[in-house]
């Protein structure tokens, strides 16, 4: 089974999608076939994903699919690729309102028995951040929160104090990112102003958090942790499977009587 990776945060804005975006360009640039996934219906994030990978990038909503569909339709988009990257939504636990962990990306994340990676914003506090890791590490037992990439870092030495920091939660810190806006995607209201709007300058940004992510991340101990994810049972989704009679039909043929 491909190995794969999901990129989740504690909540919107702490980078994402310039985490994932990062990983699936640099991954991609260093020969892998890398197959890119959203959590939930964001058809904004799979443009940037495309661009990164030159794959289609692919949604996995347990909400509008339904739970049982995500691993084989992830096995279906992933097939024959060396690695996947799941970007999730929202915040590590946030599911369909009122609905528990229903669509949240720690569901996703157990559906396709998959290891997190945990971007954090670390703009704004130090040794505080051991204590946020520890409570999204340990909420659930079914989370494998595998490692963390801290975002937003505004120096060498604040960089040091966070490290320092996470030495005793158990959860190894993965790569750290300095605060770079000129290589963040515009948004508005609905999130990231799409790829078909400003494709040049798109590239340009891809391109740019490949380099961030290269140069902040260790991809060695990454690939190593999505090399590790438990195996998945069962067959991928199949268009055959799922629509055998509409693709049995045959098209009349050129000249042939109409039966109406």
């Amino acid at each position: 089974m491909v190995a794969r990776v999901v990129v989740a945060a504690p909540s919107s804005g702490s980078g994402k999608t310039t985490v994932a975006t990062g990983l699936m360009a640099a991954f991609t640039e260093a020969g892998l076939a890398v197959s890119p996934h959203k959590v939930g219906p964001d058809y904004i994030d799979p443009g940037y994903h495309s661009l990164a990978t030159g794959r289609p990038g692919r949604n996995l909503d347990a909400y509008l699919c339904g739970p049982d569909l995500v691993a084989p339709l992830f096995a279906h988009g992933a097939a024959g690729c060396d690695l996947a990257v799941v970007e999730g939504v929202m915040g590590l636990y946030d599911g369909a309102s009122g609905q528990g962990e229903l669509a949240s990306t720690a569901h996703v994340a157990k559906l396709l028995r998959a290891p997190v990676v945990l971007v954090v914003d670390a703009s704004s506090q130090s040794r505080s951040v051991a204590a946020l890791v520890h409570g999204f590490a340990s909420w659930d037992p079914g989370v494998r929160v595998g490692g963390v990439i801290l975002n937003k870092v505004g120096s060498p030495r604040h960089e040091e104090l966070l490290r320092e920091a996470l030495d005793s939660s158990g959860v190894p810190v993965l790569g750290a990112l300095r605060r770079v806006p000129q290589v963040r995607a515009p948004s508005r209201h609905l999130g990231l102003v799409p790829v078909a709007e400003r494709r040049a300058e798109a590239l340009e940004a891809v391109a740019a958090l490949a380099s961030q992510v290269r140069e902040g991340c260790d991809l060695e101990a990454v690939l190593a942790l999505a090399r590790g994810a438990a195996p998945l049972s069962g067959a991928g989704w199949s268009p055959c499977g799922a629509f055998p009679a509409a693709l049995n039909q045959r098209a009349p043929r050129a000249g042939a009587p109409s039966r109406n």
